[in-house]
């Protein structure tokens, strides 16, 4: 287990980004080898209110995802969840988030943990630059990636914003948000790949019966 510290003094803590819908436990397992990995207090869920980077127009609401989250998260007492990119107007980035967070806890070390192919996409992302220097992110990644990739993709960034991306490797990381609402759509079972209570609640309120393209 890692016991190391980038700033000694600072709260080291997790922000798991994302859309979650739904949330599934490939999130779940990630977020729990980040902690693990990486001696965190806790990992705040931050569902995002109007992703930038997703084309799809029947994304389900911010409460519902909301909602599948804190069901979701609500066995470990590890995890929490925030509102804070559903509150705030406009579209959700996450320099602003993790800014918002710093300025309410200037104590915290924060790690971003995110799927490595959604690191591979950084620098689209606004301010990235500044965005690691603020926080550190931890990039999950199936067994097998390449994680050359990484730095062959991102090699407009300096060596030191570079040395703050790590990696985990996650072998949940097979399950997918977009393979489970393709499921939903054809009837297929969906048990296993979520928490009981999240695929009661995509039932009870039918989610995803339609197709998002």
């Amino acid at each position: 287990m890692s016991i190391w510290l980038e700033q000694p003094g600072k709260k080291r803590i997790g922000l798991m980004g994302g859309t979650f819908d739904p949330v599934h436990y490939g999130h779940l397992v990630a977020a729990e080898e980040a902690r693990y990995q990486f001696v965190m207090e806790k990992v705040i869920f931050v569902p995002a209110s109007k992703p930038p980077h997703k084309s799809r127009k029947d994304i389900s609401t911010p409460e519902q995802r909301l909602e599948m989250t804190k069901i979701a998260v609500s066995t470990n007492p590890y995890f929490t969840t925030s509102d804070i990119e559903i509150k705030r107007a406009g579209l959700s980035y996450t320099i602003d988030t993790v800014l918002a967070m710093k300025q309410v806890n200037p104590d915290w070390e924060i790690y971003f943990i995110t799927g490595a192919d959604v690191i591979l996409d950084i620098l689209t992302w606004k301010n990235i630059e500044r965005l690691l220097r603020e926080c550190y992110f931890v990039a999950a990644t199936r067994p097998g990636f390449h994680l050359e990739l990484i730095e062959c993709k991102l090699d407009r960034l300096s060596k030191e914003a570079l040395a703050r991306i790590k990696t985990i490797e996650v072998p949940a990381l097979a399950i997918s948000s977009t393979n489970i609402r393709q499921r939903v759509r054809e009837d297929r079972p969906i048990k296993y790949l979520l928490p009981d209570e999240v695929e009661k609640f995509i039932y009870q309120n039918s989610l995803y019966l339609t197709a998002s393209w």
